[in-house]
């Protein structure tokens, strides 16, 4: 069986080829120190995470916008089969992302000085606050209100009424373009040591 004609296959594939190259390039599977892995982790973590924030902002948004225009298949489509599972990889994206940073941090001996904005971990702990708000912003605005949106939740057997839906759609969509927004700098400043800022 072709393990890319799934997305478990896929992932677990890119996980073996990931080990193998290790493997031929260092001469062992774990080569590298833990914190690289999880290092690493946080970057597919955080990719996930952004580049779903990044779809919604910049593909489903306008998509569903001229969807409700047309009647056919309209924005029950995207809202029924591909929202609920995006929104699925995003939220979680989001916690894995900032759990692995934190350890990173912690393992690194910076996490107090990056999230009190101390000496030269000050850069790192602007990143690391602004995807803290972020975070914030997935679990206590976006996901709550998109549940409304979509009926997800408990939601599915008693529908939000139409003046909650359009308030949660603003709610959802204004916390959003807030994250794409925070998510310029805190880009830069998350690889702030590598970036000398």
């Amino acid at each position: 069986m072709n393990p890319l004609l799934s997305i478990k296959g896929t992932i677990i594939s890119g996980f073996v080829l990931t080990a193998v190259l290790t493997f031929l390039h260092k001469g062992a599977v774990m080569p590298i120190s833990m914190a690289d892995y999880i290092r690493w982790f946080h970057y597919l973590s955080g990719i996930t995470w952004i580049g779903l924030l990044y779809y919604f902002n910049f593909v489903q948004v306008p998509a569903m916008a001229k969807a409700t225009a047309d009647k056919e298949p309209g924005p029950a489509a995207i809202g029924k089969y591909v929202a609920p599972i995006a929104l699925l990889w995003f939220r979680w994206g989001a916690v894995v992302t900032w759990v692995t940073g934190a350890a990173y941090l912690h393992g690194s001996g910076i996490l107090h000085a990056a999230f009190t904005l101390q000496g030269s971990a000050a850069g790192i702990g602007i990143g690391s606050w602004l995807g803290t708000i972020m975070l914030f912003n997935v679990w206590v605005l976006i996901w709550p209100n998109q549940q409304k949106v979509l009926g997800l939740g408990k939601y599915k057997d008693s529908p939000a009424s139409a003046e909650e839906v359009a308030s949660a759609k603003k709610v959802a969509l204004l916390a959003s373009r807030t994250n794409t927004l925070l998510s310029i700098p805190m880009l830069l400043f998350m690889g702030y040591s590598h970036n000398g800022l």
